[in-house]
This record gives structure tokens, C-alpha cells and sequence, in this order.
């Protein structure tokens, strides 16, 4: 039996717009006390893009 594999192209999209986000408020003097809001986002849509979720 086959396994079929779904593409992970949203996922790794919505990683880049998070870290992105992430990034930004790293830069941003008045953000940088709250970069850590941005961090869920990004890991968990980087472990969805590698499949381990």
C-alpha cells in the first residue's frame, strides 16, 4: 500500500511569515521585550513543515 505525502508548502510559508514577524520585533526596540509571542508560531509550523508533527 502507498503512502500518499501532502504537500508542506503552507506550512513552510507560514514558518517564513512567523520568523519573518519574529525578526522584525527582534529589530524593533519597542517590540524586542515581546519577540518571545512570535516564537510558538514559528516553531511550531517549522515542525510541521519537516513533518514531525
Amino acid at each position: 500500500m502507498e503512502t500518499v505525502q501532502k504537500s508542506r508548502t503552507k506550512y513552510w510559508l507560514l514558518f517564513i511569515i512567523w520568523l519573518a514577524i519574529m525578526v522584525f520585533m527582534l529589530f524593533m526596540p519597542q517590540f524586542r521585550p515581546f519577540f518571545w509571542l512570535a516564537l510558538p508560531g514559528v516553531v511550531t509550523y517549522f515542525a510541521y513543515g519537516l513533518d514531525l508533527i
